[in-house]
């Protein structure tokens, strides 16, 4: 839907199903329903997650005309669309393998291409499109600075490739396509810092005459994961404001929230908070914890059931964890969430309208405690309206 120039949705990634047929199913049993809460009168956007193997069968006999065709009668039309996990996101243990095939690798370029297919032939005329992606690759799999550095070479020109089919579909169709990388923590890239040093550095100079830097600065940009960079303690005025002065674009915000804990001196008060935090340990997709310690530098462990077993580091005064809560939600007791970063960020993009594209991504219902747990279009809805309130009302 449209809200202050922009396309508000949410991502589909929110629901079970790895194949075409379950995902559209569970599409047109839910979306018409969340549609007639959210925008009965006007077109509703959908963030849609193709897996590889929904991606290949989308294209495959009449699938792709019979989706386009059940968009236009439910009133529902493809904008944005997450090609960040690339096989099983549900049921099934993710961790570490949400990167894999990372950038490096021939799948992960395909699959994207493809994917941009998809988009060119869904996206209305008027609107840019967007595909968020992973952030390169994932640095545990690459200790040696050598390799990561060839790594990030070979990452770099495969996104320049997709680039390439990008610039060619704008030139054939006049529409406006952008892969929009996303920095996440233990990824090459993040935070917004070495996303813009990578972008500068890396893949700017690799601009030709077939390809210019205004080119790339169309085609790839940042998916801003309000989440991810809240993990990192990132300053969002400062990182939005240099992106803009060095003419790097926003392409999406996801908008998320991420769990944070201040942490008491007292060993019965860290008790408490530890045994809150151990409800969301759980061993289906990584949680990364960044520890602050007083002195403001910080500590990064790679799942949250490492550093719960690093608990009693006393230097530590706050912990943020990467687990999607619900964005509605500020205060849970012991512990509490991010919501105030999106707030920040949504109060910017209302004064400098910096992308045309908004997305709920809270993909972990399934796996969270009992007690936060509703039923799903429910807890959409009360997402997107949530966030309609933030923008359409002064909010500080």
């Amino acid at each position: 839907m449209k809200i202050n120039s922009a396309q508000l949705t949410f991502c589909t990634n929110i629901y079970v199903g790895e194949n075409w047929a379950a995902h559209f199913a569970v599409l047109k049993d839910s979306f018409p329903k969340l549609k007639e809460q959210l925008s009965p009168s006007e077109p509703m956007g959908i963030g849609l997650r193709l897996s590889n193997l929904a991606s290949i069968e989308l294209l495959e006999n009449d699938n792709l005309s019979i989706f386009k065709a059940w968009l236009d009668e439910a009133g529902g039309y493809v904008f944005t669309m997450n090609g960040f996990p690339y096989g099983g996101f549900h049921n099934t243990r993710v961790k570490d393998q949400v990167h894999a095939p990372d950038w490096t690798r021939p799948e992960r370029l395909n699959y994207t291409i493809r994917l941009f297919k998809i988009l060119a032939k869904l996206l209305p005329n008027g609107i840019d499109g967007g595909i968020s992606t992973s952030p390169l690759s994932y640095k545990p799999w690459f200790n040696e600075a050598e390799k990561s550095i060839e790594a990030t070479n070979i990452a770099t020109k495969n996104i320049i490739e997709v680039a390439h089919n990008l610039k060619a579909i704008k030139e054939q169709t006049g529409k406006i396509l952008h892969l929009d990388i996303e920095p996440e923590p233990d990824g090459f890239l993040e935070s917004g810092e070495e996303f813009i040093q990578w972008y500068e550095n890396v893949l700017l100079p690799s601009a030709d005459k077939n390809l210019s830097v205004e080119d790339l600065k169309t085609h790839i940009t940042l998916c801003y994961d309000v989440c991810h960079f809240a993990i990192g303690y990132e300053p969002h005025k400062e990182i939005i404001k240099t992106l803009k002065e060095k003419g790097i674009q926003i392409g999406k915000i996801q908008i998320s929230a991420a769990l944070k804990a201040k942490l008491p001196a007292t060993d019965e008060s860290r008790s408490l908070i530890k045994a809150e935090l151990s409800r969301f340990d759980e061993p289906t997709y990584l949680h990364q914890v960044i520890a602050k310690k007083a002195d403001g530098s910080l500590q990064r462990y790679p799942d949250l059931s490492l550093a719960l077993n690093d608990d009693e580091n006393c230097l530590a005064e706050e912990w943020r964890a990467h687990f999607h809560v619900p964005i509605f939600i500020a205060d849970m007791g012991f512990i509490q969430s991010t919501q105030n970063d999106i707030i920040e960020v949504l109060n910017i993009f209302k004064k400098h309208h910096f992308t045309n594209h908004l997305e709920v991504e809270t993909y972990t219902w399934e796996v969270l405690p009992e007690n936060l747990k509703a039923p799903l279009n429910e807890s959409i809805i009360r997402e997107l309206n949530w966030v309609k309130n933030i923008l359409n009302h002064p909010h500080e």
